[in-house]
Formats: C-alpha cells, sequence, structure tokens
C-alpha cells in the first residue's frame, strides 16, 4: 500500500564523501595519524578544481565551508536547495554505523576489530572456518588489500582449496575464493556460517570475495556480497514499511541493513548500472515511497586505494548522475545526497576517515540547516513521507 496524497523521498548515499573532520576526529586513527586534518572533498579538489555544478547548486561547496572552514576550487555557488553538514555519534567510522544512523539507530556498542598481527583472527575460529569451509585450514588470516592479497594468495588457493581470510581496519571478515574453482554458492554459504560465528563477536560483516582468473591475472568480480549484523533498532526502512509504504534499495543498502525493511533490491555490477536503476525509480517508484540507494565505488575502488583523480573523476560523473535523477523528479518529492563517513585519498593509510558529510536537499529550495546530526537525516525523512518518528534525531524540515 502506498500514500498517493505525498511525495516521494530519495535518500542517496555518495560512499565515504566527507568535508572535513567529525569533533572527535582527534579519537580516530589512520596507523599512528589522527584523522584530524582529514578532508575528503576539500583535498581533492586541492590538487585540481572540481566541475560538480549540480550538486554544488544544491549547496555542496556552502557545506563544505561550513564544516571545515574550507573551500574548494570549483566550487562555491549560491546554494538553491537545502544545505548543511552532518555529525556522527556511533563510536565507528564504518559503513554499517554511517548507514543505520542516517536511518535513525545510533551504534549503541564498540565494535570488534581483528589486531593488525599475524595471525589476526583467534586459533579457534580460524579452525572453526576451516571446518565450515571444509578444508584443512584457511590462508591469510591477516590485514590486507583485496586485490593484493588475491594476487599473492591466489596460486596457493587453487592449489590448496583454502579460502583466503583477511581482515582491515574495519569490523570485518572478508573471505576471498575462486568463483569457479572453489564455487560461488559455495562461498556465500560458507560467509553466512562465518557471520554466524562473528556477530555475537560484534564484527560488523562478514564479506564474500569472489574472484577470477589464473596465476599473474586475478580479478575479483562484481558479486560481492555482505553479511552484516542486523541494526539494533527499527530504523527508517522499517517504518516506512510498517505504515505499507513501498521501499526500494539500490546497491549495497540490502546487505547492511540485514535486508530488514526492504520490499524491492535493485542490484547492479558497477555504480554505473546503479545509476541506470536509480534513474528508472526516479521516474517509477512509487507516491510515498522511500528510495535508499549507495554509491559504493569511490570508496572501494578510490578511497581505500588512495586514487585521488579517480576519485576527482567520479565525483564528477555522479553530479551529472545526480542532475538527471533531479530533473526526473516529481513536485512533492525530497532527495537528500549525503555520504556515511569519509575516505580522505590524500590521508595516510588505506582507511576511512572520521568526518562531517554534506546533507544537500532537493525539493524544497533554499534552505540552510546548519549543523545536523546523522539521525536528524532520518526524522527528516519521516516528516515528509508522513511517518511515525524514527530514532532520537529531530527533523530539520
Amino acid at each position: 500500500m502506498t500514500d498517493p496524497t505525498q511525495g516521494r523521498a530519495f535518500l542517496i548515499v555518495m560512499d565515504s564523501v566527507g568535508i572535513g573532520g567529525a569533533p572527535d576526529a582527534a579519537g580516530f586513527f589512520n596507523g599512528d595519524v589522527p584523522d584530524s586534518g582529514a578532508n575528503t572533498l576539500a583535498h581533492i579538489a586541492r590538487t585540481r578544481p572540481l566541475a560538480m555544478p549540480h550538486l554544488d547548486a544544491l549547496g555542496l561547496g556552502a557545506a563544505l565551508r561550513l564544516a571545515s572552514g574550507q573551500g574548494a576550487p570549483g566550487l562555491g555557488a549560491a546554494p538553491q536547495g537545502l544545505w548543511g553538514a552532518a555529525n556522527e555519534v556511533s563510536p565507528g567510522k564504518d559503513t554499517p554505523s554511517g548507514h543505520w544512523e542516517l536511518a535513525g539507530v545510533p551504534v549503541p556498542w564498540d565494535w570488534h576489530y581483528f589486531p593488525d598481527t599475524r595471525p589476526s583472527f583467534p586459533a579457534d575460529l580460524s579452525r572453526r572456518i576451516a571446518a565450515a569451509a571444509g578444508t584443512g585450514g584457511i590462508l591469510g588470516d591477516e590485514h590486507a588489500s583485496g586485490t593484493e592479497i588475491i594476487a599473492r594468495l591466489g596460486d596457493e588457493h587453487l592449489r590448496t582449496g583454502w579460502p583466503i581470510c583477511y581482515t582491515s581496519a574495519d569490523s570485518v571478515l572478508q573471505i576471498a575464493a575462486h568463483e569457479e574453482a572453489f564455487g560461488l554458492e559455495r562461498l556465500y554459504r560458507l560467509c553466512v556460517e562465518v557471520a554466524a560465528m562473528v556477530h555475537p563477536m560484534r564484527v560488523g560483516r562478514v564479506i564474500a570475495r569472489p574472484f577470477v582468473g589464473g596465476p599473474g591475472s586475478f580479478a575479483r568480480t562484481p558479486n560481492r556480497r555482505d553479511y552484516a549484523i542486523a541494526p539494533p533498532g527499527d530504523t527508517l526502512l522499517d517504518a516506512a514499511m510498517r505504515a505499507g509504504r513501498a521501499t526500494h534499495s539500490v546497491g549495497k543498502i540490502g546487505d547492511i541493513f540485514s535486508h530488514r525493511g526492504i520490499g524491492a533490491e535493485h542490484k547492479g555490477k558497477s555504480d554505473s548500472d546503479l545509476a541506470a536503476q536509480l534513474l528508472t525509480l526516479a521516474e517509477t517508484a512509487e507516491p510515498g515511497s522511500l528510495t535508499f540507494a549507495n554509491f559504493v565505488e569511490f570508496d572501494s575502488l578510490y578511497g581505500h586505494r588512495r586514487d585521488i583523480e579517480g576519485y576527482a573523476r567520479a565525483l564528477e560523473w555522479f553530479d551529472g548522475v545526480a542532475g538527471q535523477v533531479m530533473a526526473r523528479l516529481r513536485p512533492g518529492d525530497l532527495a537528500i545526497f549525503t555520504a556515511d563517513h569519509g575516505n580522505d585519498p590524500s590521508w595516510t593509510g588505506t582507511d576511512h576517515t572520521r568526518e562531517r558529510v554534506p546533507v544537500l536537499g532537493w525539493g524544497l529550495g533554499p534552505r540552510a540547516i546548519g549543523q545536523v546530526g546523522f539521525v536528524d537525516v532520518a526524522a527528516s525523512i519521516a516528516t515528509h513521507l508522513g511517518l511515525q518518528p524514527v530514532g532520537p534525531g529531530k527533523s530539520f524540515l
């Protein structure tokens, strides 16, 4: 059931597009370096002006100045949309924390992180993973880059059949295996079993990382799948579904929320595929519906790999997508463009960075909302859709 008397809502997350160190950034680190000086957007723009006319017209440059006091070459138009900056309170700078809080549920616990030692995993956990895989052991058992560890251990994986297990600075356990030699469905089943082992430890996600190819030419495939711990309370998605509204997830949103509150999932092999899905939903999503989208490649392809120019090109490409989305929206709709954390590609290390994020809105005309909380985004969308209040946030509408 939908509500034809109301407009629709689109919550669009530009994964890792931070706009300056959060108030508590000094307590978060990349290696031994605190995140207090990180600024994903400003540091990318420092290398060359950014051409992002659509999001800048909403207020992106203004939000950056509000959050960090810094301008950015190419950004600085007079805001024509709703604009501000948001701070996170959850004790993490990870994907689930950011998305859950944007949906109204701050994380009430400290995540478990595996130490940057060799081995990283407790011996008993490694034995249980191997038993679940039906193998004599596991490979990796360390902090690693996903592409690097596949290149280094792919040959041994093919020889032994043992899964490659690794982690990072996030609360995550990743399992890489060859789609053909190991089997894609077997990898998914293994990740389900491992998730049941580590979620009680407060490990946020188990991620299936399938790859193909042979020695010297291994490559990850788009068949990644995340097995996330369930949110600890009702989210904006739950509230919308409980009210009988249509809900759509684009990208990895369904995985992040353990598929709870999701009516229809829209997947793709790339952000380009997801953009096509979002453009279709901008035209076809039901009256009164909620569409929640994540564009991950800013983070996965460019932030973690510290690729500044690649990140800049992705931002400019996405700005064109945003312009097309806004052109398809209807009177009464609300679209909010935001982010879940930072990942400054100019920063030390390879981890996320603790940053404020932009909050840019289409559909309400010029409106400065100042500095708000992540949870205020959920409260505001709930207000727009006429839903019961969600979480501790306050609507900025």
